[in-house]
């Protein structure tokens, strides 16, 4: 698509809603507002599905396609993608139901299992179900990741060290979401992988996550500070390791039906490679790491954008 087509065409950059993720998914809107303003496209505006008006303006403002920078419940999971498939809207990224198999954490795991990808050993735990925490603890040890199933961003994770902190830990992750997974603590380097592309997939430069020493893992406070900072790209891995985590982020994508783009996690120890999660909507925020990723490819955002959008629109023309 030249220049000059792109000029006439208008996208509306969905952003905000009202998961816990609303402030990322904010600035990823502003994010992704520049980057296709860079690239070229006359009319982008962000739209808000929080705001009463949001489906109308969606339907009476004749846009040619959707630019989802929506985080969470709300948008990661689908019900957004259903909304613009019933109006008609070519949208980037994942469909209703890999959104829905990305955001359920229990779900993903057992599609990745399926498709012959490591994953950690956990249990899923549903609000006002009894549960035992000495069981958990003598099942999965003492050292342990406790998160909401559905959210993202680290919204109500906690790494737990002692037996004794484990039931607060999860009764937190319940503030969050009704159902909670325990996995156990892997040992090893914190990775993740992109992703994008149809038919062919690119898997990008691997970030290695460097957590200040005081940080116990990549939560909150770090995600969104300058990414020189925690960010190592590319990521400290044998060949091999490096490899085989790419071919995995690229069967996740597989396995869970994504399009378009998505990001893979992974911590890498004495089993190699083994993933923890896959965002169908990475962070866009100009501290993210996919957009970091993709500048350590020796790419631009805004062409990345730029192809996502015209996915989409091949999307639309094959349904």
């Amino acid at each position: 698509m030249d220049n000059k087509q792109r000029s006439d065409m208008r996208i509306a950059v969905l952003a905000g809603g009202t998961s816990a993720e609303r402030d990322v998914s904010c600035s990823s809107g502003a994010h992704a507002q520049e980057a296709l303003l860079k690239a070229g496209y006359g009319t982008v505006d962000v739209l808000d599905p929080a705001d009463s008006d949001f489906i109308d303006r969606l339907r009476d403002a004749s846009y040619d396609v959707a630019f989802v920078a929506l985080h969470g419940v709300g948008g990661e999971d689908g019900m957004v993608q259903h909304i613009l498939e019933y109006l008609g809207i070519p949208y980037t990224g994942s469909g209703p139901l890999a959104s829905g198999c990305g955001m359920d954490k229990e779900l993903s795991k057992v599609l990745y299992e399926r498709a012959g990808i490591p994953v950690a050993r956990g249990a899923a735990l549903k609000r006002g179900e009894a549960y035992d925490v000495q069981q958990l603890v003598e099942k999965l040890g003492s050292h342990l990741f406790v998160k909401p199933a559905y959210n993202g961003s680290s919204y109500g994770v906690s790494k737990v060290n002692r037996a004794e902190d484990l039931a607060d830990a999860i009764e937190r992750a319940f503030e969050f979401d009704r159902k909670v997974l325990v996995e156990e603590c892997l040992e090893g380097t914190e990775i993740t992988v992109g992703v994008y592309g149809d038919a062919e997939l690119t898997a990008l430069p691997i970030v290695e996550i460097c957590c200040p020493v005081d940080v116990e893992f990549y939560d909150l406070s770090v995600k969104y500070v300058d990414p020189k900072d925690i960010h190592r790209i590319p990521a400290r891995l044998s060949e091999g390791d490096y490899a085989r985590a790419q071919l995995l982020a690229k069967m996740a994508h597989r396995a869970l039906g994504c399009f378009g783009i998505s990001r893979s996690d992974f911590i890498v120890g004495e089993r190699g490679p083994v993933i923890l999660e896959t965002n169908t909507i990475p962070g866009m925020t100009k501290t993210s790491l996919f957009p970091d990723e993709v500048r350590h490819a020796g790419l631009q955002f805004s062409d990345v954008c730029a192809e996502l959008v015209d996915m989409a629109l091949a999307r639309a023309a094959r349904n």
